[in-house]
């Protein structure tokens, strides 16, 4: 099974266990979304599977070698990592903790929203 069917595995048990996950699309790839937060895709051009997580969560993987940061047209997103064919049992585990942690879904610790900055939104330059 190539690394790409593996992906599409893992989310339709996903999708399976948790009805808030659906397919979307997001940079003219399929991806999964959780309403319209992102949660994961498959970027055949690396070879592997890109999660959005915390950036702690991020970081610590490509410190571990586990996963390599997701850039793409050079811009490295720091929610995102990309987790390749060569570590794909790890994948399971991964795309469950980046459902859980949707805005729409339950977290693993409570959230102070009185603290959290809150969203703006960018103006478009002319």
């Amino acid at each position: 099974m190539t690394g790409e069917q593996r992906f599409w595995q893992l989310a339709a048990e996903l999708q399976l266990a948790d009805e808030r996950v659906e397919l979307g699309t997001i940079m003219n790839h399929r991806c999964l979304r959780v309403g319209k937060e992102f949660l994961a895709l498959y970027d055949a051009r690396r070879g592997g599977a890109v999660m959005k997580l915390p950036k702690e969560r991020v970081a610590q993987l490509i410190a571990d070698e586990v996963g390599e940061p997701f850039a793409p047209a050079g811009k490295v997103f720091k929610e995102w990592v990309l987790v390749p064919d060569a570590k794909r049992r790890r994948w399971p585990k991964l795309l469950k903790d980046a459902s859980v942690r949707t805005e729409d879904g339950p977290r693993s610790g409570p959230i102070d929203r009185a603290s959290a900055k809150p969203r703006t939104k960018r103006r478009r330059r002319s």
